[in-house]
């Protein structure tokens, strides 16, 4: 059984059949929201950023990432990079939130407290090699409340995104209406590709904004605070990039050259998180046509602990021990995805070995 399952889009599949892939193929590496789901890709991350995508090449290589995602690549633009990756799956994996009596569960505050620490000791004064470095460029998503969604309340908040859930089975465009994506980019770097579906603001990221906007980028509703007033960015309640672009399905097949790599952790590339339950969403659309996908094989997922991906329910369904461990190992089991990938390179990218996305 294998591990890894590998797709592509047409452009991509016509490209590796006629001429392989070398590193320099790629310009772009999305870093899908997920929360813990993301761990699975931790040996896959570690041989890509650490090994096999070469900084030698002339062109950037655009890392954009929401959530889980915005903190993988930011990882992987940092120096000593298979070092960062794992401070990240061990940070990740020993997070910790037991609520204060007599409460049950954390406040978001109390979260949203722990998680920034956890954020500024990880990066501590390495900020600005991640903002410089040579070749790869990184962009973190927030999304930034409007209207009734532009303060953090919590009459605001029941309210806001309660409409929200609401309109977006309508039409996703509504997302627009209470949420503005924003992207913080590295210093003079332009966007990828072009945005206007949604509207969409463009901020320079730099040392005072770098970790708020990454804590924003992972701050769940409801479960952590937003992140009010990032400096260069517009006034207002900043949070979860994956609100707005879950598993980022951009219209990457508008980029002048290049392919996408993305290290996903399933085939489906869902626009929002609100299209989570929207199936008719879930499909591949032509602006993946230029993607190269990896994802864990869904067979194989069912051999992990519990037959499934790490996720946010194991916090509460497992104590902290049992936790630990059973994300310890889904991380291990996933070295046999990053060998698999190393195998099929070495074989010269074999194009039967792919499937359709």
């Amino acid at each position: 059984m294998s591990a890894l399952s590998i797709h592509a889009g047409p452009k991509a599949l016509a490209h590796l059949t006629s001429q392989g892939l070398r590193p320099g193929d790629i310009r772009l590496v999305p870093g899908a929201a997920g929360g813990p789901k993301g761990l699975i890709l931790h040996h896959l991350d570690r041989q890509l950023f650490g090994e096999w995508l070469s900084d030698d090449a002339p062109d950037a290589l655009h890392l954009v990432g929401a959530s889980i995602g915005a903190w993988r690549m930011a990882a992987a633009a940092m120096p000593e990079v298979d070092r960062a990756f794992l401070d990240l799956a061990e940070a990740y994996i020993l997070q910790r939130y037991d609520p204060e009596p007599p409460r049950k569960a954390p406040t978001p505050r109390q979260v949203s407290s722990r998680f920034a620490q956890s954020l500024a000791d990880f990066f501590a004064d390495r900020v600005g090699q991640v903002l410089s470095h040579r070749r790869r460029r990184l962009h973190v998503l927030t999304a930034r409340g409007r209207h009734v969604l532009a303060r953090e309340t919590s009459p605001r908040r029941a309210f806001g995104f309660g409409g929200l859930a609401l309109g977006n089975v309508l039409s996703r465009r509504a997302v627009g209406a209470l949420l503005e994506r924003t992207v913080f980019s590295t210093p003079g770097e332009p966007l990828p590709v072009r945005l206007d579906d949604l509207p969409t603001r463009h901020v320079q990221l730099d040392e005072g904004n770098f970790l708020p906007a990454l804590q924003a980028s992972c701050s769940i509703p409801f479960v952590l605070e937003a992140v009010h007033d990032i400096p260069g960015a517009r006034a207002g309640a900043h949070w979860d990039g994956g609100l707005v672009d879950y598993h980022l399905h951009w219209p990457y097949a508008g980029m002048s050259d290049g392919l996408v790599l993305y290290p996903h952790f399933q085939r489906q590339v869902i626009p929002g998180w609100l299209d989570k339950g929207l199936r008719w969403r879930h499909g591949a659309s032509p602006m993946l046509d230029n993607v190269i996908l990896l994802a864990p094989d869904p067979a194989w997922v069912k051999t992990l602990p519990g037959g499934k991906l790490p996720d946010r329910n194991d916090f509460v369904r497992l104590g902290f021990d049992e936790r630990v461990a059973v994300w310890r190992r889904a991380v291990a089991e996933s070295e046999r995805m990053a060998a698999e990938w190393v195998e099929w390179l070495a074989q010269g990218c074999p194009p039967e070995r792919v499937k359709p996305l």
